[in-house]
């Protein structure tokens, strides 16, 4: 590449307490194969000033060209991002512009495809560019998570989209790879902000959000009823994991909304997926696909989830859960 940004596939990096967070990282890996069917280099922005380190970190992780925006300030409010993005894309006119669908990436990129009269897709579950036209193809749920639409930006760029957190794993970092870094200044704000944040609520979920976890114990309708869930949670604690469940288990009241996975919930890519009762509609299965290890308990033998499973378990979970609680609590503690 050239090292210039100029008609490039641009991803906007999360940052977090001052430093680029893991989701950047999966955010370089969607724009990596779309900039290599374009022939187009990859952008990585960074919305504020981050360590030197974290920088090279983004040219590691992919990225040919690491923009940042050197602010004084810190952290910019949204509102007063949106402009200075704004005046990057029309000065380098990227192809794609991609973010996390966090609440950073949903506000920013709701302001600025709105400034730049373009499209935006949220919350896609699929990337890749038509052979044929060279446009993106954002896949998305749709209709409640029955359906998934293919949505086109055909006359407008930048063609905007954010995408599900834990959708894509990062590349291997790569030290040896070497991007260009522009540094550009922000001047003192010349206006004040209009947003005010009020209060910050921290989420009092137990443990650590399901997005983020590396083991999860999932149960769904198979589960019988509401009170097993308590089961889940016991075997959660002796793994050191936390407890997902599926829509359907949800709905029926058994498990709060945040512990729901699926196109309909949460997307999760942990180290370790047991599910119990799960039967793997195909809604479930694209929010849990990419976790590294699944092992499955059904007593219905052609459940779907066992198509994905590394293990298989026909069995009646009312057997098979308590013993493996027995099991776990004869051990000499949570696993590792």
């Amino acid at each position: 590449m050239t090292g210039s940004p100029d008609r490039g596939v641009w991803t906007l990096a999360e940052i977090r307490n001052g430093r680029v967070h893991e989701i950047s990282g999966e955010l370089l890996a969607w724009g990596r194969s779309l900039a290599d069917s374009l022939g187009a280099p990859l952008v990585s922005v960074v919305p504020e000033s981050v360590p030197d380190g974290d920088l090279d970190g983004l040219v590691a992780w992919g990225a040919d060209v690491v923009i940042v925006l050197d602010s004084q300030e810190g952290t910019l409010p949204e509102d007063l991002l949106c402009p200075l993005l704004a005046r990057l894309v029309r000065r380098h006119k990227p192809e794609i512009f991609i973010a996390s669908a966090t609440t950073t990436g949903r506000t920013a990129f709701s302001m600025l495809y709105a400034e730049l009269e373009t499209g935006l897709t949220a919350d896609c579950t699929g990337l890749r560019v038509d052979e044929k036209t060279g446009m993106l193809l954002q896949t998305r749920p749709a209709i409640g998570g029955n359906v998934m639409a293919t949505i086109k930006t055909p006359l407008h760029r930048p063609q905007m989209c954010t995408v599900r957190p834990r959708s894509m794993k990062p590349l291997v970092m790569d030290p040896s790879r070497r991007g260009r870094i522009v540094r550009e200044t922000v001047e003192e704000r010349s206006f004040v902000s209009r947003l005010e944040v009020l209060d910050s609520i921290r989420d009092v979920g137990r443990g650590t959000p399901i997005s983020e976890a590396d083991i999860l114990v999932v149960g769904g309708r198979g589960m019988g009823h509401g009170g097993n869930f308590r089961l889940l949670e016991q075997l959660a604690d002796l793994l050191g994991g936390q407890v997902g469940a599926t829509r359907q288990a949800v709905d029926m009241g058994w498990a709060p909304y945040s512990s729901q996975i699926g196109l309909s919930g949460k997307t999760v890519s942990p180290r370790l997926y047991i599910s119990f009762g799960v039967s793997g509609a195909i809604q479930h299965i694209a929010g849990m696909s990419t976790a590294e290890k699944i092992i499955a308990v059904n007593r219905d033998s052609d459940a779907p989830i066992f198509d994905v499973a590394d293990l298989g378990i026909v069995g009646d979970v009312g057997e098979v859960l308590p013993a493996l609680i027995r099991d776990m609590e004869r051990r000499s503690g949570p696993c590792q």
